[in-house]
This record gives C-alpha cells, sequence and structure tokens, in this order.
C-alpha cells in the first residue's frame, strides 16, 4: 500500500507548488470562463476566472500513477476513459473559449465520444476477459448477466456519470469536493478487495493498481481544490467534470461495483434528475418545479450562499458513500475471498 500513498502524496503536493504557475498562464492567454446568461446573476463576476483547471488534476495524476503504477488492464483501462472523457471536454472547453461562447460542442458529437470510449472499456472487459457481463445487485442478493444488453449498460454507466458530475460542475468547489469524496470511497473499495484478494505476496495486482490510480486522482483533486474553493481562482471546466465522472465510472466497472454507483454517485444523480424533471415538467405542464437546474442553483436562488450549498452538499454526499461502502462491506466481500 505504500505505492498508494505516495502516490497520493506527490500529486497533491505537485498540485498545489505549481498551481499558482499553471493558473496565472491560463490567464495570460486568455482562456476565461464563459458564463450563461440565464444562470444566476451573482455569477456573472466570475466571468473570465481562468478554466480548464482540470488540466492540472489530470497532470498532477497521471504523473504519479504512471512511475508507480503495475501496468495491470484495469489501471491503464481507467487511464484511457478518464482521458477520453477528458479529451470531450477539452473540445468543449476549447470551443467555449474560441467562440467566448457558453456553448461548446454540441451535444450529438460528446455522446458519439462517449459511444467510442464505451466501446473501448467493453472490449476491455469482455474480451480481454478481465470481467465478465454479469451484474451484481445488493441487497436482493442477485447476480444477472446482461449479455449484449451490458454495452448499453456501460454506455448508461459513464455518459450518465459523466454528464452528472458535468452537470454538479456549478459551484465553487462543489464537482471537486464531492469528487474527492466518491473516489475516496472506491479507493477503500479497492484497497480492501486487494487485502481480500489473497495471502501477502499472493495478491491481486489489478485491485493494488486501481486503488493507486484512485489515490493519485484524489491527490490531484484535493490540490486543485485548493485554489477551487470559494472565491475560486480556476474552473476545472468540462475538461476536469468530464475526466472526473468518467474516472469514477471506470472505478465502478474495474470493482465491479456499478450498481453501488446509486450511493457513491447520489449527489451527480440528484444533479441530473433535477434537470430531467425541471424539462419534463416546463414541456408538460409550462411550469418549473425548481427555480432553477440543476438543484444546487435552486438553493442559489433561496439565497443560499455557494459555501453553505457546497459543504451541505458535501455532507450529503459523504452520507451516501458511506452507504454504498456499507452495502460492499456487507455484500462484496463474500466474493472476495
Amino acid at each position: 500500500m505504500v505505492r498508494v500513498l505516495i502516490a497520493g502524496l506527490v500529486a497533491m503536493v505537485i498540485a498545489i507548488v505549481i498551481g499558482p504557475t499553471f493558473i496565472e498562464w491560463l490567464r495570460r492567454t486568455g482562456v476565461g470562463q464563459q458564463i450563461r446568461e440565464e444562470g444566476p446573476a451573482r455569477h456573472i463576476v466570475k466571468q473570465g476566472t481562468p478554466t480548464m483547471g482540470g488540466l492540472l488534476i489530470l497532470a498532477t495524476a497521471a504523473a504519479p500513477f504512471l512511475v508507480l503504477s503495475l501496468y495491470t488492464m484495469p489501471g491503464l483501462a481507467m487511464l484511457f476513459v478518464t482521458l477520453g472523457c477528458a479529451a470531450i471536454g477539452f473540445t468543449d472547453d476549447y470551443l467555449k473559449v474560441r467562440k467566448r461562447h457558453s456553448l461548446g460542442l454540441p451535444g450529438r458529437w460528446k455522446m458519439l465520444g462517449l459511444v467510442v470510449i464505451t466501446i473501448g472499456i467493453g472490449w476491455v472487459v469482455t474480451k480481454v476477459g478481465y470481467l465478465d457481463t454479469e451484474i451484481y445487485f445488493p441487497v436482493i442478493d442477485v447476480n444477472i448477466d446482461l449479455h449484449w444488453l451490458y454495452f448499453p449498460f456501460l454506455f448508461i454507466v459513464i455518459a450518465g456519470t459523466s454528464n452528472g458530475v458535468n452537470l454538479t460542475d456549478g459551484l465553487d468547489g462543489l464537482a471537486a469536493g464531492t469528487c474527492a469524496i466518491s473516489i475516496l470511497t472506491f479507493l477503500a473499495i479497492a484497497a480492501i478487495s486487494w487485502i481480500r484478494s489473497g495471502e501477502p505476496g499472493q495478491r491481486s495486482d489489478n485491485y493494488l493498481d486501481v486503488a493507486i490510480f484512485a489515490a493519485a486522482l484524489i491527490g490531484g483533486v484535493i490540490g486543485f481544490l485548493w485554489f477551487n474553493a470559494f472565491p475560486a481562482e480556476v474552473f476545472m471546466g468540462d475538461t476536469g467534470s468530464m475526466a472526473l465522472g468518467g474516472a469514477i465510472a471506470g472505478l465502478a466497472v474495474m470493482t465491479q461495483t456499478e450498481v453501488l454507483l446509486i450511493f457513491i454517485g447520489a449527489i451527480y444523480l440528484i444533479e441530473a434528475l433535477s434537470v430531467i424533471i425541471q424539462v419534463a415538467s416546463f414541456k408538460r405542464t409550462g411550469k418549473r418545479v425548481f427555480l432553477m437546474a440543476p438543484i444546487h442553483h435552486h438553493f442559489e436562488m433561496k439565497a443560499w450562499s455557494e459555501t453553505k450549498i457546497m459543504v451541505r452538499f458535501w455532507i450529503v454526499g459523504a452520507i451516501f458513500c458511506t452507504l454504498g461502502f456499507v452495502l460492499f462491506y456487507r455484500y462484496y466481500l463474500r466474493f472476495k475471498l
């Protein structure tokens, strides 16, 4: 587990040390956030704040991971899905900056990119033979083989999580903090799975590599959060939010705990559902359920401060992650013996 600790610590220290220089570089190159006209009025002061800060997370997490990684298929697959989703987000951010508009990459191209990523991960899961197409449902204790339906399910997991995190990234420190909590939960799952995978010296390198990846990512996120906490000096942009969403989805797939994303990714699910409910309600009845969607903007419109919303969402996210971990400990560990 020494590799795990080193990966997290090194990523965090690098992010904090090079963060000011990186932010100044973004500022000089004119990479500023474009604020939606229909968003909360008080967000106008954030116009021009350096964005694409997700590059800082990716660089500082990838460096220690590549040095300390055991280069297993799960570890490389998670790096692939993270960088793939980051590339989609980066393209979106770049177009926003270039056009000086809050609209970037069209949704259909984002979906196409996510389909390509899903195909890549699906190939790893099924063809290489690391995993199978079975999904385990805790509590009801049922294992279901989805067969070919596993691929649409995998797309929903990756696309849903990456877009859910993207929707969550609307307040200073909100997405970074909740993602750190989610990834920490998966780190605990991977670490315990590694310990339970065999006797010392005979344990699975796959789970250890997953833990190293998660730790490096947590370090990068915490280092970024140092500058992203209210009032934010830099935003992660779609580059960071899509990457973190893809990473969380990848961690769920590689630890075979996809169903637990309902809890570990509950905040992202709630944010996405609030948008779906708002749009459906307005189209059907002409009325809005929330003052503004995603739901964190609803609380902004109720005059909650950004810090209060951020901390309370962190607390709710931590509670749901705890429930997810409890379910893992109760129902999944017997398969690790």
